[in-house]
């Protein structure tokens, strides 16, 4: 086992991680930005280091700085948290190059499943069921002649990178290209390829992914599910397991396409597969996240597992104590997504000082953060500031904690979600399990149709 790591995060990932290495008795070592000196993170690890300026551009993803940091520190891994770094190949490479073991997959696996064309390839070819669409096409005109044989309404998807970047809706032939163009610009400047492919648009779906663990000696479990469907603008604000949309003999199947993808690939760690779910219960390969979740906690939640000591453990060279029939989930868990943001402004980002703080308790609530007591939230990284999740019996149950729990949630100086949150929860379609992935755009709608009559 490792005696020291280093955590290459900020914010409430960073703090699990730490929380996570103390229960392992395994020193830590955090990095900071100059805007974060006084962030958690810093405070709770063992050692920190300042690598360099408040833009992320300047530190957290200043590569030279963190991998320096790392040898003189003597920590024998890094743990990459999600976002930053995590799926980054060049930077795995150099960890391996530096004989420093990454919390992860290797970096060819990275590379082989962020490139989203070469990942459905794979999968087809595994016999996991993929979307109807095409290959990657640079030429304009190769990608309309491919768009009118799809059929519209169709995706453009970026071949690289994630976070809804470099992905457009296309429902005829006329906005293709522009939209073509567009999404291949946006490609290009958030991850530096602009390549792209096209899918069919499955409409109405939903958003299912599937919690795997493999570990170097060619044994994978599914940990279940978490539905993902209620976003806005292809970020997640709402998740929960197990989905109300998966019955057992298509869950079992899923599970088993989920296990087949890893396998394919030899994948090792801590990984999730995406799907798509249609209305007759028919599901497609969406990609493969080759790092820790956001939303892990649910998954841990209702299977009891801790994700991030397993990432640990698989890393070092551990095998996996469970076998899949040994995996059960228990009750209802739903995870809120906390964002110092206003969403009556379009939800714009907030920052500030945090001038009182109240988080809920009671058994089975669990609210993941690195805000404190007249921390000041900064305005150079993403608005999530927690992770409220709750564990019930019954779905109904959890949804009734959920509320209660936002209720009791405090937070002042910055403007938070907490109430749009609520509001969904109260929604007919979230309390039935109908909802869909375009369920926001129509909630907002009716939401401001309703703030106008007021």
């Amino acid at each position: 086992m490792f005696s020291k790591i280093l955590i290459a995060n900020r914010g409430e990932i960073a703090v699990r991680i730490i929380r996570a290495c103390r229960e392992m008795g395994i020193s830590t070592v955090a990095i900071y930005s100059e805007a974060d000196r006084n962030a958690m993170h810093v405070q709770l690890a063992d050692e920190s280091y300042c690598v360099g300026g408040s833009r992320v551009a300047d530190s957290y993803l200043n590569i030279p700085a963190i991998l320096t940091v790392a040898v003189e520190s003597g920590a024998q891994a890094i743990h990459p948290g999600y976002g930053l770094l995590s799926e980054n190949a060049k930077f795995v490479s150099l960890c391996e190059q530096c004989n420093i073991n990454f919390i992860g997959p290797t970096s060819s696996m990275i590379a082989m499943l962020g490139d989203k064309d070469i990942a459905r390839k794979t999968m087809r070819a595994a016999g996991v069921p993929v979307t109807p669409g095409c290959d990657v096409v640079e030429d304009i005109a190769v990608a309309k002649a491919e768009a009118e044989r799809i059929g519209f309404p169709l995706l453009i998807k970026a071949r690289s990178g994630g976070g809804g970047k470099g992905i457009r809706r296309v429902d005829s032939l006329e906005q293709f290209e522009d939209a073509f163009l567009s999404a291949s610009a946006e490609a290009q400047a958030a991850f530096g390829d602009g390549a792209c492919y096209l899918e069919k648009f499955i409409h109405p779906v939903k958003h299912i992914e599937m919690q795997l663990l493999a570990d170097k000696y060619g044994n994978t479990i599914c940990l279940g599910e978490r539905e993902c469907s209620v976003q806005r603008k292809n970020q997640k604000m709402i998740e929960e397991s197990p989905s109300p949309a998966l019955d057992e003999k298509t869950r079992k199947q899923m599970m088993i396409a989920a296990v087949k993808a890893a396998k394919a690939v030899n994948y090792v760690n801590a990984g999730t597969v995406e799907f798509l779910l249609d209305m007759n219960n028919n599901f497609y390969f969406m990609e493969v996240n080759t790092r820790l979740q956001v939303e892990h906690g649910v998954t841990e939640m209702v299977t009891g597992l801790d994700i991030v000591q397993w990432q640990i453990r698989i890393a070092a060279g551990a095998k996996l104590t469970r076998t899949q029939d040994s995996i059960f989930t228990h009750g209802n868990v739903i995870e809120c997504r906390i964002n110092a943001e206003n969403p009556d402004k379009d939800f714009r980002p907030c920052c500030g000082k945090i001038k009182r703080l109240h988080t809920p308790g009671g058994s089975f609530v669990r609210f993941d953060t690195a805000l404190y007591q007249d921390y000041v939230v900064p305005p150079y990284y993403d608005s999530m500031i927690g992770k409220l999740i709750v564990q019930a019996r019954t779905r109904p149950e959890a949804i009734r904690k959920m509320k209660m729990a936002l209720s009791e949630l405090t937070i002042e100086g910055v403007d938070i979600n907490r109430n749009i949150l609520a509001e969904i929860l109260s929604d007919e379609q979230f309390v039935t399990g109908e909802y869909t992935t375009d369920f926001m755009q129509e909630f907002e709608k009716r939401r401001a149709a309703e703030n106008n009559k007021e």
